[in-house]
């Protein structure tokens, strides 16, 4: 039996704010990671801090930002980012200075709820779990959907909540867009006759346009490269199928005809800003690190084999997309040189064959509560009443899917592959209100979100980034603290009271 004054499920960078803000406030905390590391994202290869307006980075987002600097005896932001096992080692060190009881392999099995209140939880391992108030901290919003919270998957139509950019988009021109002429059969290279598809592609046909389809932003790992002399070179793996990855020949073949071959770390999206000479790739364009195969759809709701299973899809897809690019014949030869001057870094992830222990999950559950924060409210700049955090990252969805359809040129239609779902429009600062926290009463009443809050597919592509997360996680564990020692729902707890707090501990509230 593990008791606590408040339970964290999830060790992301918002788990361990929440928990170690928890207990800064004086309550005995415990926090609950399914895996064997801390930090989520933080620490699992997104090394670019994507903090948008630093005049809304406040709190704990502020603090980590700080210790990050104070490592390596820099300027503060003279780095955009720490190398991973610097993050989760700071993590750590704020959780032990704490006094936080972190378990690990803690994975969740199931929740008792008695008159909308949690009285417990059960690890994987059959060990019991009480306390007086929890917080769901994690991506996939586990413990918020097995306490029997609504919330929603993927994009919404635009009707629902009458948002511009919600559902199904047009496929348009850009940076993340398939080129034109690219045939999706996989024996019909001028795409005439259909046929069998090329993988890597999620079959249509696609939604309407501005419809609600359940999707969801594609998933990838965020690896960490090195020119370092110890690096290690990208190995061909034991299962790597090389049909997989005739797309890639395709694609290469059309930018080498029309002389649009980019350097090598434009197509991994390489940013070289980390400490030791490290660079955190990215999925750039529209054949990258992304999975775009419509696996990220199932994922939020899927069993814990499945998930796995998808994991292990997108990991073995970053693996061989590296080796690919470095090896293969399709991939012109710039590309392949550039390419070698890269490798996993020796010192990270050695535990995880120096590929990332996270699996980029841009979205997944999101809480429906009695106030869902809009696409309105964000690019109003609005800041409600009981704001706790604020916003100010650009609206940033990914691609949703890579796929194809019929053009209809003369004389006979020609098939194409398309990427869809990609946009980046700018918001002014926001907030983010207490109450988007928190379930609704009737269904809970000592549970906060500190990742899956309520918020549109469209407003969430904001406010999922990880200096968002660390300073809701913030608020949420401070939240947590005072309704434990008060004995109340969460839904009691002195907006006033929180938020003078949070301001004491550095949060950001107005600019």
């Amino acid at each position: 039996m593990i008791a606590a004054d408040v339970a964290v499920y999830g060790a992301t960078s918002a788990g361990v704010c929440a928990a170690v803000s928890a207990a800064r406030a004086g309550t005995r905390v415990v926090l609950l990671e399914p895996g064997r590391h801390v930090g989520g994202m933080t620490s699992g290869g997104l090394g670019y801090t994507d903090i948008g307006d630093p005049r809304a980075l406040g709190g704990m987002a502020a603090e980590f930002r700080a210790a990050v600097a104070q490592h390596y005896g820099v300027p503060l932001g003279h780095y955009a980012g720490p190398e991973p096992h610097v993050a989760e080692a700071i993590l750590l060190h704020w959780l032990d200075a704490a006094g936080v009881t972190l378990v690990l392999d803690a994975g969740l099995d199931g929740v008792e709820v008695q008159g909308g209140r949690i009285t417990g939880i059960t690890l994987t391992d059959g060990t019991p779990v009480q306390a007086d108030v929890y917080v769901d901290a994690g991506y996939e919003g586990d413990l918020l959907a097995a306490s029997g919270i609504s919330y929603a998957v993927g994009r919404e139509s635009r009707a629902l909540y009458g948002e511009e950019f919600a559902g199904r988009r047009e496929v348009v021109p850009g940076r993340h867009a398939m080129p034109p002429w690219i045939s999706p059969f996989r024996d019909d290279p001028a795409g005439l006759a259909e046929g069998a598809l090329l993988p890597q592609l999620r079959p249509g046909p696609m939604a309407e346009v501005g419809a609600g389809d359940g999707g969801v932003m594609s998933f990838g790992y965020r690896v960490c490269l090195s020119r370092a002399a110890d690096r290690i070179p990208f190995r061909r793996r034991a299962g790597f199928d090389d049909a997989q990855w005739e797309l890639g020949r395709r694609f290469f073949a059309d930018a080498e005809r029309r002389g649009d071959v980019l350097p090598a770390g434009r197509y991994v999206g390489l940013e070289p800003n980390l400490p030791g000479g490290k660079a955190d790739g990215n999925s750039l364009g529209p054949f990258s690190l992304s999975v775009l195969d419509g696996t990220a759809w199932e994922y939020p709701d899927a069993s814990p084999g499945r998930r796995d299973e998808i994991r292990r899809h997108h990991r073995h897809h970053a693996e061989d997309f590296l080796w690919f690019l470095a090896n293969d014949p399709g991939v012109p030869e710039s590309v392949r040189r550039g390419m070698r001057e890269w490798g996993l870094p020796a010192d990270e992830f050695a535990d995880t064959g120096h590929l990332p222990h996270q699996l980029y999950v841009r979205e997944a559950r999101r809480m429906v509560s009695d106030a869902v924060l809009t696409e309105h409210a964000l690019r109003a700049g609005a800041v409600p009443p009981d704001v706790v955090a604020l916003g100010s990252y650009h609206l940033d969805i990914r691609e949703v899917q890579r796929t194809w359809r019929w053009v209809y040129e003369h004389p006979d239609p020609i098939a194409m592959v398309v990427t869809e779902g990609y946009l980046s429009v700018p918001v002014p600062v926001y907030g983010i209100g207490y109450s988007s926290l928190l379930p609704r009463r009737e269904e809970c009443v000592n549970l906060v979100v500190a990742v899956c809050v309520s918020a549109s597919h469209v407003a969430f592509s904001s406010i999922r980034m990880e200096p968002q997360y660390q300073m809701l996680g913030q608020a949420a564990g401070t939240a947590a603290a005072l309704a434990a020692r008060r004995g109340g729902a969460v839904h009691d707890v002195d907006v006033s009271a929180l938020q003078s707090r949070l301001r004491d501990q550095g949060a950001v509230l107005a600019v």
